[in-house]
């Protein structure tokens, strides 16, 4: 299902099969949390710009719409109209993230909605089982994500639960995908390494999740307040530990020189609210730097976003225009910067996996790792 390609250092030129298609990595997961990209962007969109892998979260989609009507209109592809690979995240981060009130047990969590205040349970084998009424491409197994910082004590009770979580995901996903009316009996499953900034403790909780078989491992817990260099440590820590012949995923991260830090250290996923994010204030990325359309210079500057950029916005129209739109709360505004932003990612990790193929990923990591976090001096 998974082969790398190439290596050049610890950073790995992959391939991996699935059902619903071929992803080639390093690749970045355009994040559309409750089956559409904030701005506006469709799944029509998406295909053009060059979008490999949707991301949908499975606590939203479990609120609303439910995921019992997606399963009678025939799954989460057919939902919202996209026919490659689509990953979920478990709902795991959204139960600690967003609920007031929670519960944790051996047996899940109770929590009330952050949108009604509805009291809702949820465990491993819930997850799974809304994952699977989903039908996506890639299911993440059932974790808890620490609050950062945490005690040690906490964060190992923490961690040996989510093992624990994490063999009752695998045994519910097998069941699962032998049913006959399974939405897509060739579901994946994803196991997440925990630990906070620990070392010992992902060290010992990514042995332990090795040993349960699953297509591929992410390293969750990270992007929550901790600095960048705790993070690039976290995953120096890890990835020595993490099988080679499966795909590995960090969660939530991030910025354009996170993800160049990040593949030059042997990881193959990533995904992020960050392009969309941003780009609905103006914030773009680029590769002369960062931009924010709302500066006064722009008022009357006939280029495009980027002279080096070909997405939609960029053909088709002027910073001048992008952000008068922004300044005459136009939604189109936001719409062409979500389009662009997520168009330089998509084209970044495509720039990433041309250098690997030809042997040159060092010289690329070291002439953008910086440019890129600057800011546009034009």
């Amino acid at each position: 299902m998974f082969k790398v390609l190439k290596t050049e250092g610890k950073a790995r030129r992959g391939v991996m099969e699935t059902v619903h298609g071929t992803i080639q990595t390093p690749v970045f997961m355009n994040v559309g949390t409750s089956a559409a990209i904030k701005g506006g962007v469709s799944t029509m969109d998406l295909r053009e710009i060059n979008c490999q892998v949707e991301l949908s979260n499975t606590y939203h989609l479990h609120i609303r719409p439910g995921d019992d009507l997606i399963y009678r209109l025939g799954g989460l592809h057919k939902f919202f109209n996209w026919d490659k690979p689509i990953l979920t995240d478990s709902g795991g981060f959204q139960v600690f993230s967003l609920a007031k009130l929670r519960k944790i047990t051996e047996e899940g969590v109770t929590f009330n909605s952050h949108m009604d205040g509805k009291r809702i349970f949820m465990g491993p084998e819930e997850s799974m089982r809304i994952q699977s009424h989903l039908g996506s491409t890639i299911a993440m197994a059932f974790d808890e994500c620490v609050e950062n910082p945490a005690t040690y004590k906490y964060v190992r009770r923490s961690i040996d639960r989510t093992y624990r979580w994490l063999l009752r995901c695998r045994e519910e996903m097998d069941r699962l995908n032998s049913l006959p009316d399974t939405v897509n009996p060739h579901q994946m499953l994803f196991g997440i390494n925990q630990g906070s900034t620990y070392a010992d403790l992902r060290i010992e909780h990514m042995q332990q999740i090795a040993t349960v078989p699953c297509d591929g491992y992410a390293i969750g817990g990270l992007a929550v307040g901790e600095t960048a260099e705790e993070m690039y440590e976290t995953i120096e820590a890890v990835e020595p530990h993490m099988p080679a012949d499966k795909p590995r995923y960090l969660m939530g991260v991030g910025t354009p020189q996170n993800i160049l830090e990040a593949v030059h250290r042997g990881v193959d996923f990533f995904d992020c609210v960050m392009p969309s994010r941003n780009a609905r204030h103006g914030n773009l990325f680029t590769w002369e730097g960062k931009l924010n359309i709302n500066n006064e210079k722009y008022f009357a500057d006939p280029r495009p976003i980027s002279a080096r950029c070909n997405c939609p916005t960029c053909r088709n129209y002027s910073r001048a225009y992008v952000r008068h739109l922004f300044k005459a709360r136009e939604a189109l505004g936001m719409r062409l910067c979500v389009l662009h932003n997520l168009y330089f990612y998509n084209e970044l990790m495509q720039h990433i996996r041309d250098a690997l193929d030809n042997g040159c990923f060092e010289q690329f990591y070291h002439a953008h790792v910086n440019l890129l976090a600057d800011r546009v001096d034009d």
